[in-house]
């Protein structure tokens, strides 16, 4: 798929809705990817005359992550691009796993957005990106949910995360970045065989094309009928729903007992990214022990994340 700053600001301003002269935010690691956005996104906010803001993560995981962080600054300085350096505090930095980072990192970049009343948060996951998702949760034994793997726009603390480049392959970025000679670094972690991402893009990289394309048939099915599964799983929850309001949703106990596993996990998952405000949601385990106390007698109270669920009489009260 060609990808230019016209054919980028046309996609854009179709697909999402910004304030008159928007002031934008984007997550930069200083790689391909992330500096193919942020001049893609540069050309549509000169376009809407709008202000942005590129956030840089010092993670504190590698011993050259604040250099890093400098570098990539002074490069955004010299091309007119106005940049914050977020470090990470030590205390959160303590696994040094990919989790542990990514947590870091999205807690970070949202809450300077918050504090400086910028909406829109622009990261840059790419087609690649998405696909070693979607392998690496279908290891893990994801549903039908999670399997649908990154959204182009989700909301994370409050703040809309848009990743307008899933449809866009790592080559092309690669290639937007040679024609207009903009300049990147490459993290090692990401050739690091001890982190499970990097394995499953080892995989693909050496993966013959038949391999490829039937695990892009696979993805692309789930991408298609996943909104109906969504859709169904909403047309349950709200046939049951008997109070709700911004603290509490108070829902029929015998026809949530009465739900496959599947099906009541994901309706609990619902109840808790909009109880939060959210779009993460409790792991699949941690809802499966919930449903399991659920059906015994004795059950009445559970703390799943900051969500308590009581039981009372028939019903099932899940409130934050």
């Amino acid at each position: 798929m060609k990808l230019t700053n016209k054919e980028f600001i046309k996609n854009i301003e179709k697909k999402y809705t910004f304030e008159k002269k928007p002031s934008v935010a984007v997550a930069v690691s200083g790689g391909p990817d992330s500096m193919s956005l942020l001049f893609l996104v540069n050309a549509f906010i000169k376009y809407k005359n709008g202000n942005i803001l590129a956030l840089i993560v010092d993670h504190r995981i590698r011993k050259n992550s604040k250099e890093e962080a400098k570098y990539i600054s002074t490069y955004l300085d010299n091309n007119n691009i106005k940049s914050q350096i977020l470090s990470v505090h030590k205390d959160d930095v303590s696994k040094k796993n990919m989790s542990e980072a990514r947590n870091n990192r999205y807690n970070l970049l949202t809450d300077f957005c918050i504090k400086n009343n910028i909406l829109h948060l622009f990261v840059a996951h790419q087609k690649n990106d998405n696909l070693e998702t979607f392998l690496n949760r279908k290891i893990a034994g994801s549903d039908f949910y999670g399997l649908k793997s990154m959204s182009e726009l989700s909301l994370y603390n409050k703040v809309c995360i848009i990743r307008p480049l899933l449809n866009f392959s790592k080559k092309t970025l690669l290639n937007y970045n040679m024609k207009n000679k903009i300049q990147y670094i490459n993290d090692p972690t990401n050739l690091n065989l001890d982190y499970t991402r990097p394995q499953i893009r080892s995989f693909l990289e050496n993966s013959d094309q038949k391999t490829i394309k039937e695990i892009n048939k696979d993805f692309d099915n789930i991408l298609f009928y996943s909104p109906y599964f969504i859709q169904m799983i909403y047309e349950i929850l709200l046939k049951n729903i008997v109070k709700i309001d911004r603290k509490k949703i108070v829902v029929s106990l015998h026809n949530i007992r009465n739900l496959n596993e599947i099906t009541a996990e994901n309706i609990i998952r619902r109840i808790y990214q909009f109880l939060f405000y959210q779009s993460y949601a409790p792991r699949s385990k941690k809802t499966r022990i919930l449903l399991t106390e659920i059906k015994k007698l004795n059950f009445k109270y559970f703390n799943i994340r900051g969500m308590i669920v009581k039981k009372n009489d028939v019903f099932l009260t899940f409130s934050r």
